[in-house]
Formats: C-alpha cells, structure tokens, sequence
C-alpha cells in the first residue's frame, strides 16, 4: 500500500510539475508579453519579445520534452533531481534578489513559497523513493 501511495504521489508530483512547465512555456510561444504581464512588464520591442519566447517558450518547451522523454524511459530518480533543482534554484534566485535588491512584491512573494514548497516535496520524494525501486 505505501508503495502504491508513493508511486501515485511520485507521479502526480511529475505530472504536476511537468504541465505547470508546458502550460507556462507553450503561452510564452505564443504570446511572450502574456508571460511578462504576470510582473507588470512592457517587452518593447521584438528582441525582448524574440528573448521571453526563447527562454520562456523554446527552453521551457525543451525542458518539458526531457522530462516527458525521462518519464517513458522511468528515469523517475533524474527527473526528482532535475526538479528538485529547478525549483530550488528559482528559489534561491528569489532569496538572492531579497538580499541584493530588497523585498519582492506580492508575485515573488508567492512563487519564492510555491518554488520552496515543490523543491522540498522533491528533495522528500528522492528520500523515499530508492533508486533501484525506479529502474
């Protein structure tokens, strides 16, 4: 039963993590200020908007492509560490900006919480999923 538990908590985990990634890349593909109206930010002219879809859209669709490929290969242990530094890293990037350029506002404020949150459940998932149990 724990390991049923674990495996769907693992997978809805992944799933989440991996759509939140795709919805976010394939809006910024398409409408790049979109991205940028969530931080109330004007991209006034097309290098800044070829730039947001670059990194937003073709990196993040490239990072979500490797997670789906990771996934059908079950390389469940690589993707929680991929994850879990994704988000730790966006975290502490936010935790730099605190220190180097003051407080957020409320839209750091709420994804420095979501980005801790899904690195913790990540670095929790690794911990209980041992790896040859994956492969």
């Amino acid at each position: 039963m724990k390991k049923k538990v674990l495996g769907l908590s693992t997978k809805g985990y992944v799933g989440f993590c991996v759509l939140s990634l795709a919805y976010l890349s394939v809006a910024s593909f398409i409408a790049p200020q979109s991205t940028m109206d969530l931080v109330n930010l004007e991209l006034g002219n097309t290098d800044a908007i070829s730039s947001i879809r670059g990194i937003y859209g073709g990196v993040g669709l490239t990072i979500t492509t490797s997670l789906i490929y990771l996934f059908i290969q079950k390389k469940i242990h690589e993707i929680l560490l991929f994850l879990s530094l994704f988000w730790g890293l966006y975290a502490i990037s936010r935790y730099i900006t605190i220190l180097v350029d003051g407080k957020l506002g409320d839209f750091g404020n709420q994804w420095i919480v979501i980005e801790s949150v899904l690195c913790m459940v990540g670095i929790i998932l690794i911990r209980y999923n041992k790896r040859n149990v994956t492969h």
